[in-house]
């Protein structure tokens, strides 16, 4: 793994950070002497994900509980983690949930719960970094998004909008936050194997359809998406703000309707 020296001692701060996709950045960013913080509404995955850190990590890693849908409670937990380790420089707005859904099925409720748990947090745990990351000469935003929606995914329209809206988010807070060297990206994983698509929907059919789909003929795994992660927070790459950078394997260059 490529280290990144201007991410050591960097604060770092993970949403949905306990299982996953989110787990993998909480290590690959812990590895590389970074303050970690994250949270999760896991507990005990999240003990142990700072169990397993604390022996091989320069810090361990910060876990707290804490619902993003909760606006209230996650800006305060956020200006916590300010206020103990410093102004978060990497803010990586990753939790969210892909549950299937078909369009009779929707609800009000239900769509308004896809809103916040996919898009929303992300939009005020911006509001709330974004004074601290200026005052401390600016930092990366790393807004996950999702390749489902430009693929047109079937059964997932209120994951997909939300998905599809983070685009238009990291655009224009680009624009809006870029004169206080803060930059603003999305990106954008394709078919992640992670242990909640295991337990749910993977299985060798699924393997199949997917490598014949992709450029790239093998499955990916939540490390291709946390090391791409890596270079957008790092210095390395600060002339790059308000883009969508796909992982997907070549996923997205296929229409298809699986």
């Amino acid at each position: 793994m490529t280290q990144y020296p201007s991410l050591t001692d960097r604060v770092v701060f993970i949403s949905g950070g306990g299982s996953g996709i989110g787990a993998s950045l909480v290590e690959h960013f812990a590895l590389q002497g970074a303050h970690v913080a994250f949270c999760d509404i896991d507990s005990a995955s999240s003990q142990a994900l700072v169990a397993r850190l604390s022996v091989t990590c320069k810090f361990a890693p910060h876990a707290s509980i804490c619902d993003v849908r909760d606006i209230k409670k996650y800006q305060a937990l956020l200006a916590d983690i300010e206020a103990d380790l410093g102004a978060i420089r990497v803010l990586v707005n990753n939790a969210g949930n892909d549950t299937r859904h078909t369009l009779a099925e929707l609800t009000p409720e239900y769509w308004d719960n896809c809103i916040a748990v996919n898009l929303k947090h992300q939009v005020f745990a911006i509001q709330q970094v974004a004074r601290g990351m200026a005052a401390t000469g600016g930092g990366s935003i790393i807004n996950l998004g999702s390749v489902s929606w430009m693929r047109g995914r079937a059964n997932l329209v209120g994951y997909t909008a939300s998905k599809a809206a983070i685009s238009g988010l990291s655009r224009t807070l680009a624009r809006e936050l870029g004169e206080q060297n803060i930059r603003v990206n999305t990106l954008v994983p394709g078919a992640v194997v992670t242990e909640r698509q295991q337990a749910l929907w993977h299985g060798t059919a699924e393997d199949k359809k997917f490598i014949e789909w992709q450029c790239l003929k093998y499955r990916l795994d939540p490390s291709h998406v946390a090391r791409t992660a890596l270079f957008l927070a790092a210095d390395d790459s600060n002339g790059i703000t308000g883009q969508n950078i796909i992982v997907d394997a070549g996923l997205a260059q296929v229409s298809v309707a699986g």
